[in-house]
């Protein structure tokens, strides 16, 4: 017990160690002519060295050893040099014969092996006859699957009910691959026959014809109606351009053309050399269509480099270079495992040569933390639980159809996995004209206005109506067939799950339960790799749907063209130059005073309220006295009405300008104002097809756009459950109810505005797309093709444009153009926005009453104030009154009070004061000097005689 509690500490050291700087050596085989091999071993290397999600503080080490092709011995003595330096786990990618020798190394030396069978030239690959290990535990991992071609031509020709057919394969080919699909064949009772092709297949169609007689040709070129070819893609263009030039390919003939690697561009060339159908079986590889999912899958992160779908790389690369890439990354994540499991066995130095050596100890358990690892690469899902080799693979199968519409066309027709087997149709069934007697089961899902439960009769079927309903009734009428509609059971319109398979609409399709799909169902590229959609019956779009924008009444509108502290400025400057022209005045009215010597100056006001009116009445352009000035006081008044001018033109511009933008109702028009504005929140339907739409654009590295990157990060805020809503009517109503913006369907949220009860939502987005509605169907269905053409008649006819305007009215109850497009002209304006100019002139009205009365109070005070003054005649005479203390105080108020306008008479008065009796009182009225700069004041003034 002592010796463990000793030991333990040492132990647990020992192992932190070990994780902490630990050495991964790799070693790696490949053959000579294959370069790609190794710049991708090299590539996946780097990656994983620069990678801090797999490997953290342990540093990856390799060793690569190049041999001749076809040479087991070299690749023997090649992995014992490994072996020698200290290897963990061994990577090849050659041929059968040096798999099978390193199979036994291996085997013998406990070292996992990973090993990638090539096929040179491009030829059809055949399976590698590996020797079953002694001890019954293998060490040798196949990472590229097992050749499943045989099944997927016996699963094809048993579609096509054919009989009777040849099978040309090249002379490279091994026959051996073909031994057990002769035998199913055989107890299937088909007739199968086998050529073989030389490489000069000219010479080979000319010894037909110098040796075979017209009846024997005539039976052979009836045997090439239905024809297997296991070739590569040149030596199958050589093949079938010879069969075309000597007329031994017809028009009704039908050739497959099997191989796991063959491009896009070897296939058109075989599909328009071609004469008659053409079918071509290939291996793909689903996640290619995804680049997020592609480059980051389980923490594992792969290489720009084959990211970027613009530099091209990934596609030039063979299938054996994918899934080399990918056993490097199956190897780290065993080597992660190892290190968090404290299980790590340091690597011994094996010496092959010598009979005592042992294998190495901590191999079988490297052998199983892989087998029990699983990775999703570039190649899919991998994993070695099935007998020691990876069974992850997918075929598809393409073909050639043939409509008046289209014409020649390459299409999918079906895809073929190891799980789940043939996926799709391939059967000959070809629709020219109708579909009576035909009954097709249809598959739907409630979404306003394409399809919705209609007014029901109790005991009769459930009806439905919409968009999609009324197309679906007019294929109807035009072919004749009649159909049986249910909803689908979980409500979804189909998405791929984990495990591979498809539920909602999609996943009825594939499982056969339905023949066609119809309802608001969008063209993906990830639903059309499983099944066949028709042509487009109505483009997709995603909108903005939102709450109008409630109109701000601002009655001080009129104000807003200039900033407050403009006006501030321009109040300010009114009593300024007010004053500055009072000075002014001032100055030359005592200049005037001093030059005229005695003579009274003009009559010019020099009061400062006087100067400021002046002002006043310049800057609203209404003219005021005229000033009789020097030039520096014409100076400043130039200058006031320069500044006035400009002033005057700005704010009519602004206020023009102010105008007109205010009549826009909503500032957000896209999702560019969507993404920079904060006071509206947005999201869309959790998992949805719009939801991955902007996760897709969100997350990718290479958008240039950072739009989508801000409308994702609040779209997804606390994963979708803060902003996005769970289905679409939940997010109608929230447009409704709150401050939120519904991202959805274009045409779902344009009709929820248009069928508002309240017509308060509005829409905006983009109405350009490139994808859009159609019916789906099961892969391979026969009814696609006329369905399409069916569809494209409504199109050129009108018909559907009809069905539109019945569910998306231009004019309904709602208007939503008012809300959606400027006002291209102006419109008559509000009294509210001219509310705050009368708020002015009654203001300026109420202040002229209240300053009156203040007036009339002030004067009324001031007048009882004050003593009436009684003027007193002195007469020496006695008998009237004289020119006494009257004369003197009219006198008075002669000389300090301006002359009054002269009267005209009639005839002359006699000078003299009025004569008054004794005792009378009389009343004078004179003028006021303090009213003399603006309009004379009669001051009434009694007096009694004496």
């Amino acid at each position: 017990m002592e010796l463990l509690l000793i030991c333990l500490p040492l132990w647990i050291l020992q192992c932190n160690s070990a994780k902490a700087d630990s050495i991964i050596h790799i070693g790696a085989i490949f053959e000579e002519n294959a370069v790609r091999d190794d710049q991708i071993f090299q590539l996946a290397i780097s990656d994983l060295s620069l990678s801090d999600d797999i490997l953290q503080s342990e540093k990856i080490t390799h060793s690569v050893k190049l041999i001749q092709p076809n040479n087991p011995f070299q690749a023997v003595q090649e992995a014992c040099e490994l072996m020698n330096q200290g290897i963990l786990a061994l990577v090849t990618s050659t041929g059968c014969a040096a798999a099978s020798a390193l199979q036994s190394l291996t085997d013998a030396m406990h070292i996992p092996h990973l090993f990638i069978q090539r096929n040179g030239d491009g030829a059809p690959r055949t399976a590698c006859q590996l020797n079953p290990s002694p001890d019954g535990e293998s060490y040798t991992l196949a990472a590229r699957p097992p050749v499943r071609i045989s099944d997927v031509l016996l699963t094809l020709v048993s579609e096509l009910h054919w009989q009777k057919f040849i099978i040309f394969y090249e002379s490279d080919y091994d026959i051996r691959g073909l031994q057990t699909f002769m035998d199913q064949a055989s107890r299937l009772g088909l007739d199968v026959s086998l050529q073989r092709v030389d490489r000069n297949v000219s010479r080979v169609f000319s010894d037909l014809f110098n040796t075979m007689r017209t009846e024997e040709l005539n039976r052979y070129r009836d045997t090439l109606r239905r024809a297997v070819l296991l070739m590569s893609p040149r030596g199958a263009q050589v093949f079938v351009h010879q069969a075309v030039e000597t007329n031994l390919a017809s028009k009704d003939s039908h050739w497959v053309y099997a191989n796991e690697e063959v491009s896009d561009a070897d296939i058109m060339e075989l599909v328009h050399s071609s004469l008659g159908r053409m079918t071509i079986i290939r291996q793909i590889f689903p996640l290619w269509r995804d680049t997020n999912v592609r480059c980051m899958r389980n923490n594992h992160r792969i290489s720009s480099l084959l990211c970027d779908p613009q530099e091209g790389y990934l596609q030039s690369l063979e299938v054996s270079n994918l899934y080399l890439y990918d056993s490097v990354l199956m190897l780290a994540n065993a080597f992660y495992r190892k290190l968090e499991d404290r299980k790590w066995h340091s690597m011994a130095s094996l010496n092959c040569m010598r009979k005592s050596t042992k294998p190495w100890n901590g191999g079988w358990s490297m052998l199983d933390t892989i087998q029990k690892g699983r990775i999703s690469g570039l190649t899919g899902l991998m994993d070695f639980r099935a007998e020691g080799s990876n069974s992850h693979v997918q075929f598809e199968i393409l073909g050639t159809s043939y409509s008046e519409t289209f014409g020649k066309d390459v299409k999918r027709l079906a895809t073929w996995d190891s799980t789940r087997g043939l996926n799709g149709s391939l059967k000959e069934n070809r629709i020219e004209s109708g579909m009576h007697g035909v009954t097709l089961k249809i598959v739907t899902l409630l979404e306003e206005p394409f399809v919705m439960v209609a007014e029901n009769i109790l005991g009769q079927p459930k009806r439905y109506k919409g968009f999609s309903i009324d197309v679906l009734d007019a294929l109807t009428k035009i072919l004749g067939f009649k159909y049986d509609i249910y909803q689908v059971g979980d409500g979804k319109y189909g998405s791929a799950l984990p495990n591979g398979s498809w539920n909602g609409m999609i996943g009825e399709l594939i499982g056969k339960r339905a023949d066609l799909a119809v309802s608001a169902i969008t063209i993906t590229p990830e639903r059309e790799s499983v099944v066949d959609f028709s042509k487009r019956y109505l483009d997709y779009s995603v909108g903005i749907l939102m709450h109008k924008s409630e109109e701000k009444i601002n009655i001080f509108s009129l104000l807003a063209p200039f900033d407050l502290a403009v006006w501030a400025c321009i109040a300010a400057a009114i009593p300024v130059v007010g004053i500055m022209i009072f000075l002014l005045r001032r100055i030359q009215a005592v200049r005037c005073q001093n030059n005229t010597a005695g003579h009274p100056p003009p009559t010019v006001s020099t009061s400062l309220q006087s100067a400021i009116w002046i002002v006043y009445g310049a800057f609203v352009q209404q003219g005021s006295d005229s000033i009789l000035g020097s030039v520096a006081l014409r100076i400043v008044m130039g200058s006031w009405w320069l500044f006035t001018l400009i002033v005057c033109s700005s704010y009519t511009a602004n206020l023009a300008a102010y105008l007109t933008v205010s009549r826009m109702d909503n500032a957000v028009r896209s999702f560019q104002d969507l993404s920079k504005q904060v006071d509206l929140v947005y999201g869309t339907v959790r998992d949805s097809a719009v939801y991955e739409y902007f996760r897709a654009k969100g997350t990718n590295p290479l958008e240039q756009d950072s739009t989508y990157a801000e409308l994702w990060k609040v779209i997804n805020k606390n994963n979708g459950f803060e902003n996005s809503v769970s289905s679409p009517s939940e997010g109608i109503k929230k447009a409704k109810r709150e401050s939120y913006a519904f991202l959805w369907d274009m045409a779902v949220v344009e009709y929820a505005a248009l069928t508002d009860d309240d017509c308060t939502l509005t829409i905006a987005g983009n109405s350009m797309s490139t994808r859009g509605y159609g019916m789906a169907l099961q892969h391979g269905s026969p009814y696609r093709d006329i369905f399409s053409q069916k569809i494209l008649e409504l199109q050129e006819k009108g018909d559907l444009d009809i069905l539109k305007q019945k569910w998306w009215p231009k004019k309904g109850r709602c208007d939503l153009q008012s809300h959606t497009e400027a006002q291209p002209e102006g419109r008559a304006l509000r009294l509210h926005s001219f509310a705050g100019v009368f708020c002015i002139l009654a203001a300026g009205l109420l202040l002229a009453l209240l300053v009156a009365a203040l007036e009339t109070w002030w004067n009324s005070n001031h007048c009882r104030r004050e003593q009436p003054k009684e003027v007193t005649t002195d007469n020496s005479s006695g008998q009237g009154p004289g020119p006494g203390l009257l004369t003197q105080n009219l006198a008075m108020v002669a000389t300090t009070g301006p002359p009054a306008p002269p009267r005209p008479r009639s005839r002359p008065r006699p000078p003299g004061p009025p004569v008054l009796p004794r005792d009378a009182t009389a009343t004078l009225y004179f003028m006021d000097p303090a009213g003399a700069d603006t309009s004379p004041d009669l001051v009434e003034l009694q007096y009694t005689q004496l």
